[in-house]
Parts: C-alpha cells; sequence; structure tokens
C-alpha cells in the first residue's frame, strides 16, 4: 500500500519528535483521528510522565492523553531505534538563541541526525521548528540524501511551521490553518495530505524557505508591532496620558489598525527569539534587518521601566524599594500559562531582589521559579498575602487572579497589564503603565 494510501486511511504510523509545547498537542490531535502515533522525546521523566497519562502540557488536558493511550493510538518512548518503523516523522524541536544571539540549531541537528540513521524509502519527515530559511534544504537534506535516497521519490521533506499559541482556548491545533513547502511538488502534496487529516485548512506553498519565512515573518511583525505598543506607553507616560485609552481610542477605527498592548517586556520561546533567526540570516546576505533590532531595543528597555513605575510609586510613599515587601502577581510570560522562558518578570524580580526588597509571588500556574543564586515558591492569592504586601505588583494578568480584591487589599499596587481596568481606588494607589 502507497504512503498516500495509508495517510488517507489513516494506517500511516507517524512519530512525532519533541513533545512539548507544540509536539504533544500535534501528536495527541493524530491519535484522536486515529493515526498511530509515537511520541518520541529525549527527556526520560517527560516521558515517563506521558506513559503514566500526565499531562504536563495546559493545551493537553491528561484525561486526553489517558484516551488516546488507552486507545492504542499513543505511545510516548526515549528509543530513537522506532524511527525506523515510522511512516512519517515530524520534528518539533526547540530552536534557541545562543547568547551571541545567533541561531541555535544543535537540537534539529541532532534530531535530522537520528532520522537520517533510520530513513528508509518511503518515508515523509517534515520540520516544524522555527528555524532560519534555508535550513530545510541546505542543512537536512544533504544529511538525508547521504545514504542514496532521492528526495521526492525515494523520500518525502517538507518544512510547515508550528503556529501553536499555547493557552488560546479558541485556537487549538485543528483550528490553525497549516502552511507546507516541500523539496518538490511531491514532497508538499504528500505533506499537505498528512496535515488535512487533522487541520481544515492547508496552504501549499512553493518552497520550505518560503514557509521558514512566512513563520518568521509572522512573529517578526508581532514584536515589532508590541514595540511600538511600548514606545507609545513611554512617550504617554512622559505627557500624562493613558496608554490604555489611546490604544482603545486608536482600535474604533474599523480599518488600517490592528491593536497592540504594551507590558512588561517580551517572552516565550517565539517573539523574543524568532526574529533574530531572520535578522541573522539577513546579515549573512549583506543585509542588516535595522527594525528588528531596534524593536527589540524598545522591548527590552521594559522591565527597567517597570522598575521605575515602581520606584515613583514607592516614592509618593516615601519609602525606598530597599526593605520594601513587594508582591508580583503573575510570572509566566503570559497570561493562562505556566511558560516562564525570557519571561520580563524573572529580570525585574531579580532586580528588585538586588535592590533589597523582600519578594514573594503568585502565580497558579508557576510552582516554583528558579533565579540564578535562589528558587522562589509561589504563594497562594488570599488576603493574608496581599496585607503582608506593600506593593502588588502585577506582571501577568491570568484570569484566576481577583484584581478587585488585590486592588482593594493591597495598600499599593502598580499594573503593567491594565488588569485593574474600570476599578477604582483613592488617589495615588494604583500606578498603571
Amino acid at each position: 500500500m502507497s504512503l498516500q494510501a495509508r495517510i488517507e486511511g489513516k494506517t500511516a504510523r507517524v512519530a512525532v519528535v519533541g513533545q512539548g509545547y507544540v509536539g504533544l498537542p500535534l501528536a495527541v490531535e493524530f491519535a484522536r483521528v486515529g493515526f498511530r502515533v509515537t511520541g518520541l522525546d529525549a527527556d526520560r521523566e517527560r516521558v515517563a510522565a506521558l506513559i503514566r497519562g500526565e499531562s504536563y502540557i495546559p493545551d493537553v488536558p491528561s484525561r486526553v492523553l489517558q484516551q488516546v493511550s488507552a486507545s492504542g493510538c499513543y505511545v510516548a518512548t526515549s528509543d530513537v531505534a522506532v524511527l525506523a518503523d515510522q511512516d512519517a516523522i515530524v520534528l518539533c524541536v526547540p530552536t534557541p538563541l545562543r547568547k551571541s544571539k545567533d541561531p541555535d540549531v544543535s537540537h534539529v541537528l541532532a534530531s535530522a541526525r537520528d532520522v537520517a540513521r533510520y530513513l528508509v524509502p518511503g518515508q515523509l519527515v517534515v520540520l516544524e521548528s522555527t528555524t532560519y530559511p534555508g535550513t530545510t534544504e541546505e542543512v537536512l537534506l544533504p544529511m538525508f540524501q547521504e545514504r542514496g535516497l532521492r528526495v521526492g521519490r525515494d523520500f518525502y521533506l517538507a518544512f510547515s511551521p508550528e503556529r501553536i499559541d499555547p493557552g488560546n482556548v479558541t485556537y487549538s491545533v485543528r483550528d490553525i490553518p497549516k502552511l507546507v513547502g516541500g523539496i518538490t511538488p511531491a514532497c508538499t502534496r504528500m505533506a499537505a495530505l498528512l496535515y488535512r487529516q487533522i487541520v481544515g485548512q492547508v496552504f501549499e506553498l512553493s518552497s520550505p524557505t518560503v514557509a521558514e519565512l512566512a513563520k518568521l515573518y509572522e512573529n517578526t511583525f508581532r514584536s515589532v508591532n508590541i514595540a511600538l505598543a511600548n514606545e507609545l506607553a513611554l512617550i504617554c507616560h512622559h505627557l500624562g496620558v493613558s496608554v490604555w485609552e489611546v490604544i482603545e481610542a486608536a482600535a474604533t477605527k474599523p480599518f488600517g489598525f490592528m491593536a497592540f498592548s504594551p507590558g512588561p517586556g517580551i517572552g516565550g520561546h517565539c517573539i523574543p527569539i524568532d526574529p533574530f533567526y531572520l535578522s541573522w540570516k539577513a546579515r549573512l546576505n549583506g543585509y542588516e534587518a535595522k527594525f528588528i533590532a531596534l524593536a527589540d531595543e524598545i522591548n527590552r528597555t521594559m522591565p527597567r521601566f517597570v522598575l521605575g513605575l515602581v520606584t515613583e510609586a514607592l516614592n509618593q510613599r516615601g519609602k525606598p524599594i530597599n526593605g520594601t515587601k513587594i508582591l508580583v502577581v503573575g510570572v509566566a510570560y503570559k497570561r493562562g500559562v505556566g511558560d516562564v522562558r525570557e519571561s520580563p518578570a524573572l529580570e525585574i524580580i531579580e532586580e528588585l531582589l538586588r535592590k533589597g526588597a523582600h519578594v514573594r509571588y503568585s502565580d497558579p500556574f508557576v510552582p516554583t521559579l528558579a533565579l540564578p543564586d535562589r528558587r522562589l515558591e509561589a504563594a497562594a492569592m488570599n488576603r493574608e498575602l496581599l496585607q503582608w504586601s506593600e506593593l502588588a505588583l502585577i506582571l501577568t494578568d491570568h484570569r484566576e487572579f481577583d484584581y478587585e480584591a488585590i486592588v482593594s487589599q493591597a495598600p499599593l499596587v502598580v499594573d503593567t497589564r491594565n488588569a485593574t481596568r474600570g476599578l477604582t481606588a483613592p488617589a495615588g494607589r494604583i500606578f498603571r503603565l
């Protein structure tokens, strides 16, 4: 039976390499529609949890993981030898930055080497990890062809960028259109066929490079526009105007405007990182991406600006940061998730501690927080904690927080997310970004 027939009949065996916030939801979605899926991950503790039916990804409830496991459609392992028995292999591994802000594709290379070692005729390989333009054609393809197999005839290779938004209850894997760019037209068609089994809309592109660039542009677009909103916040602060009212006013225009919100900085695995994959590749080809550098510069000033707001708020009470009890409300990089990668809260907390503040934090999604020189435990948000604090600093606007209680019980509030909009308090009690 051909690969096409096995995909259409959902009898194809699918391996998803990397069982993180991208790979696990994707693997579970394939399993839910009947594919026999192997979730491959190098982290043995993760694999052990998955085998027990315990999900560590909020977008995948444990009960759903248990259902697909009990049906025999999903199994987790760390054994890379299973790659030889698969019909389709999807790579969903991390692509961080080095300290020099150059791309670190070491995880992609390691996974690709495993695939190359076990590659057999008839397999489809798709890279989903965000990476620089040219990775699929210039790095993966030569590795897979070393043993004499020809792409588009003996095996299929494509790039299809992950677009998942952790914590988004409106758009899950099945709701987000997929982009697919294959090395050859046959590669594109085969990869698109696979994704059409789980996604409503699949767009076929002319090459992997176009798909790689599209993903980078999506997140660069967000980075640049968030930077513009952050710069507007800085301007409004100097003018004594509410940035939130300005943005809401501009958003009344039904065309030509898209509202972005300012905040204490940017975080997560995508927006602070992906634009540098694009600027790095541009620099190699003789072009300096000015917007990307400027956006990063502005976004990275926001934690310092937030510290300035805290200082300003305390100064009006005649208090220094040193010795003040500060409650940080939310430390994840965005609402609804427990991800603290690149979160601006980390830099802000470290600086508050350095300045001598007594810091505690509350976050329903982050039970512990590892800092370079200490480890903090989350505190339950309650009256006792709020009355302990001398200032509540809202850095993540989780829906689980009772902001009315925070405003009424904390002596002083600095709100960087406009979470307290509509709430009133005595003059000088709430400081908003």
